[in-house]
């Protein structure tokens, strides 16, 4: 089964971003590592590849500096990559990345496509299911616990309540929780071999796409300070003025 897996590289957390006031960007810097939301995906995809005996291929768009986030993915286990890098790229909206990736994931050939349920720098929330409309199949989201059954797809789909299941024939596209498995820590033997396994960088020319920049973020605004809590004295009625507040905000 040939899987492709969506992954994306972002400045790195635990370090201070930089932020081009002029364009209202993050400034990506050379070295960026791997989302961790997608170490779920990369692990899911890897046990799926594996247990069919097939292949696992990361898709990304963004800027490749070092490359050091894909050389993650690829030392946990991964065949190949697939980045797109494009100046004109820059500041693309969710709508133009799932395009991207999509032309990228129908390219190369795909039985199964698996993401995460959301990039932890951008919190859209919704390239996953736009790329599974640009390819036309099925998406099954926020699953926790994935199995291939003769052809079709079946996930745990996880709810506020418990989960659903849910099933689709195969090719389709998955979006993996948290819980869903345990990545892999790389080996110091896939850290060797990664550096050895094909990286292919493409830009939209290669794709025959003509860059659209859609939705574009226009102000920043700094986060109100947050306002002094209020203490209730309570004798005996102080639920009273819980309850007042609940309704207020509309809880109750």
């Amino acid at each position: 089964m040939r899987v492709a897996v969506c992954v994306k590289q972002i400045p790195d957390p635990a370090t201070p971003y930089e932020f081009d006031s002029n364009n209202h960007l993050i400034v990506r810097p050379e070295d960026q590592v791997l989302d961790d939301t997608d170490r779920y995906g990369v692990e899911l995809g890897l046990q799926l590849s594996q247990a069919s005996e097939g292949t696992t291929t990361l898709v990304s768009m963004s800027p490749s500096g070092s490359m050091q986030g894909i050389r993650q993915a690829l030392s946990m286990g991964a065949d190949k990559a697939v980045i797109v890098d494009d100046e004109n790229l820059r500041g693309a909206d969710a709508a133009s990345t799932a395009l991207i990736l999509a032309k990228v994931i129908e390219r190369e050939g795909f039985d199964l496509v698996v993401a995460g349920t959301e990039s932890t720098d951008g919190y859209t929330g919704v390239v996953p299911q736009q790329i599974a409309e640009l390819l036309g199949i099925p998406a099954l989201t926020f699953a926790r616990h994935v199995e291939i059954v003769n052809g079709s797809v079946r996930i745990d789909r996880q709810t506020s309540s418990g989960y659903d299941i849910v099933e689709a024939s195969l090719p389709a596209l998955i979006t993996v929780t948290a819980g869903a498995v345990e990545p892999r820590y790389p080996t110091f033997k896939g850290i060797m071999e990664a550096k050895k396994k094909p990286v292919e960088v493409l830009d939209c020319a290669a794709l025959d796409v003509e860059p659209i920049i859609g939705q574009q973020i226009v102000s920043i605004n700094p986060v109100a300070a947050r306002e002094a809590g209020r203490i209730i004295e309570d004798d005996s009625s102080g639920y009273l003025e819980i309850i007042k507040l609940l309704e207020k905000i509309k809880v109750i």
